[in-house]
């Protein structure tokens, strides 16, 4: 049994049970990825995986149980190499943050900033996908932190803890009708046409549910990742816009303007996930303190033990 033979069978589940995307992401072929699985099963006497002909199709029982071990023992050794690094070289590294457009564009460039003053040697890299894609990247180790509002709660192997509170607000073309009335209802924003994020994106679910509570059924004639995309074709008249709160910054966005919508849309709030007995560097204990004051680093470390079944609030 060899760590080659276990970063194989993890790798099957990933890419779906297709070997020959296993043996690219290994930088191996796909007749070796099938020798190591041919000779772990060998070598314990079960089979891992259910077949038809030559294809996998799924994990057998046995296969399932050894996929929990092997997942341990490669966050284990991943923690092992952290945990080098972190006294032989403690300023120095990659800290990788995983968010949403929308949080790196507007939520994070102050935390960036002082991030980078206090460690200038910290190759930070940003990357920017859906609250699903974060689940996942965080998941399989590729990122140290998550940052969005959606899905990142209710998964056994995350532990999160509130960053911030925000709401939706409404923002028009210069000249609409709509500008400069005070305490609108949302019959009056529901009769025009509305520009706001993609399902699952910033909040997207609360408006959906807001205006379904009040019996309206707006009409969403464009949906966008994020709030740039949304202001832009509302600068255009496509419609107005339905946005995070911080996204609106009047000394650039000059074509528009922001309308008092009162408390009409309920808060969200933006999370900081983590993977479970995920070993972290120094560093990032500091990022998520600049972050969250409140989150220092006995505290985060007490939450990532494995054992560890509740999000903090």
């Amino acid at each position: 049994m060899n760590f080659q033979q276990l970063r194989i069978i993890r790798e099957t589940v990933r890419r779906n049970f297709n070997l020959t995307e296993v043996g690219n992401a290994l930088a191996t072929s796909q007749s070796g990825v099938s020798k190591h699985i041919l000779d772990l099963e060998d070598e314990l006497g079960v089979e891992l995986f259910v077949r038809k002909g030559k294809r996998l199709l799924g994990l057998t029982e046995p296969g399932k149980e050894l996929l929990t071990i092997v997942e341990r023992i490669l966050l284990d050794t991943k923690n092992i190499k952290q945990l080098g690094a972190q006294f032989s070289q403690a300023d120095k590294g990659q800290l990788t943050i995983a968010t949403t457009h929308t949080q790196a564009r507007y939520a994070l460039p102050n935390v960036v900033s002082q991030f980078k003053k206090k460690f200038p040697n910290v190759h930070l890299a940003l990357h920017q996908g859906s609250p699903q894609e974060i689940v996942e990247l965080l998941l399989e180790g590729r990122a140290d932190i998550g940052i969005a509002t959606e899905a990142l709660e209710g998964i056994p192997e995350l532990v999160t803890f509130p960053y911030y509170s925000w709401h939706h607000t409404v923002v028009v073309p210069k000249g609409h009708p709509l500008e400069g009335k005070k305490n609108l209802s949302l019959e009056e924003i529901a009769e025009y046409p509305i520009v706001t994020y993609h399902e699952g994106f910033t909040g997207r679910k609360s408006v959906d549910e807001t205006f379904s509570k009040a019996g309206i059924t707006p009409d969403i004639v464009m949906s966008a990742l994020d709030a740039d995309v949304i202001k832009t074709y509302v600068e255009l008249g496509l419609g107005i816009g339905i946005i995070a709160s911080m996204a609106y910054q009047s000394d650039r966005d000059t074509k528009l303007s922001l309308l008092d919508v009162g408390n009409l849309f309920e808060d969200n709030t933006t999370r900081i996930a983590l993977r479970k007995g995920y070993f972290l560097r120094g560093f990032a204990y500091e990022f998520i303190e600049l972050c969250s004051p409140k989150l220092d680093e006995a505290k985060v470390k007490a939450a990532l033990k494995p054992e560890s079944d509740i999000d903090l609030d």
